[in-house]
């Protein structure tokens, strides 16, 4: 964490926490001063305890967004204060609606050396009236992101609690070098699309030591959209995911489903979760391509799951009709192992595509119970004390090489 000689308080720009006060100004006139008068060592901005209402920012580099206890920045319901930006290539439009997509509240794109942090205050979404707009189906244009940062680098977000985001929480796209630790993400269960963290087509990833509890999956890691995703070709790789807590109806750990860029090198360990819809979900589809590969979760334990693990080759939407229906995803060399689970209704579902089959996939020591059987097609791998005891395609003899080096 680089420290900051330089240090100014949003109070110095007008900002006012007083709920009600529009801070807009005060944020934007704080972080130009930062920008242009380029302090040796970058300046941190102070917010001091307070409710700061205010409209979307953009951050700079070599700052530090540091609040107080008890200061919350809190967004504003007024959706005409929210500016347009463009689609992610590696998406093509909207991931909700085509075109645009709203601006993410808290904004960086090309930066290095960002630090959000402080004393566990709060950045609040608001997020009520865009759940409401997409229930109601009259949103025009994709929902915002709590916190997203583009084509960044050297990015350090920790000791802060989010809530409430309109759409996915923590969104680092395009980026490397990024560290999110010791985070609380907060949404009602029901509130759609709330992911907790998603790296996309990013690299050198730590999340660790944070609870989410949100209404969609706490991490997914995902690289691009079908074609678009496909031509942007940028994967997400060298991510670790560690001590992280959590409960959602969708998933715990999650790869996709938008995977066209690829994923590879990301380990996952002592993960804990309750209440969970699925706990493990690698996902992808046809049309997507990319290849997903060296995986490894471990040291998972769950309690009262709708399904344990699922790996699935048929999930997900596409941007459009123009998706290359040949474009078949590479999904191999998983390792799931030490996963115990207590009141798991379902234990494992893996469905590989049938002209592209998920091969080298390893269980060992998983016991998740259940009161229903494996299902299992078109996947190679190999089992090893997994109870109950898996689907055929994963325990024959000849295939026990698969696992042997991941014990």
């Amino acid at each position: 964490m680089s420290y900051r000689n330089d240090k100014i308080s949003i109070a110095d720009f007008g900002g006012v926490g007083d709920g009600v006060t529009l801070n807009t100004k005060a944020f934007r006139e704080a972080i130009f001063r930062i920008e242009h008068l380029k302090r040796r060592g970058g300046t941190l901005l102070y917010i001091p305890p307070g409710e700061y209402l205010t409209g979307p920012f953009n951050l700079t580099s070599r700052m530090t967004l540091y609040l107080a206890r008890g200061a919350v920045i809190r967004a504003t319901k007024d959706v005409e204060k929210w500016p347009l930006v463009a689609p992610l290539p590696s998406y093509g439009r909207g991931r909700e609606r085509p075109g645009g997509r709203y601006m993410s509240f808290i904004h960086g794109d090309g930066l290095h050396d960002v630090i959000i942090t402080g004393e566990n205050g709060t950045i609040d979404g608001q997020g009520g009236i865009w759940w409401d707009m997409w229930r109601q189906r009259t949103l025009k244009y994709t929902r915002p992101n709590l916190i997203e940062f583009m084509n960044s680098r050297s990015i350090l977000i920790s000791n802060v609690i989010f809530k409430n985001s309109p759409f996915w929480n923590i969104h680092p796209v395009y980026c490397s070098h990024v560290v999110i630790r010791y985070v609380t993400i907060l949404a009602p269960a029901d509130s759609p699309n709330t992911d907790g963290i998603d790296p996309d087509s990013s690299s050198n990833v730590c999340i660790e030591d944070s609870y989410i509890s949100t209404g969609d999956d706490l991490v997914a890691v995902k690289s691009g959209w079908d074609e678009y995703g496909i031509a942007f070709g940028r994967p997400s790789h060298s991510i670790t995911i560690r001590r992280v807590t959590g409960s959602s109806p969708f998933a715990g750990i999650a790869v996709g489903s938008e995977t066209s860029g690829g994923v590879t090198d990301v380990l996952a360990e002592h993960i804990t979760l309750f209440n969970m819809g699925i706990g493990i979900h690698l996902k992808t589809n046809i049309g997507r391509g990319g290849v997903v590969r060296n995986i490894t979760i471990s040291n998972v334990y769950m309690e009262n799951a709708r399904t344990g693990i699922k790996i699935s080759g048929d999930v997900g939407d596409h941007p459009d009709e123009y998706y290359n229906r040949n474009a078949l995803p590479v999904l191999k060399n998983v390792v799931i192992k030490n996963v115990w689970g207590e009141r798991v209704l379902q234990p494992g579902l893996i469905r590989g595509l049938r002209n592209a089959p998920f091969t080298d996939i390893c269980l060992s020591n998983i016991h998740l119970g259940g009161a229903k059987p494996w299902q299992c097609s078109d996947v190679v791998g190999a089992a090893v004390q997994v109870s109950p005891w898996p689907c055929a395609q994963l325990t024959g003899r000849q295939q026990q090489g698969t696992c042997s080096s991941s014990l």
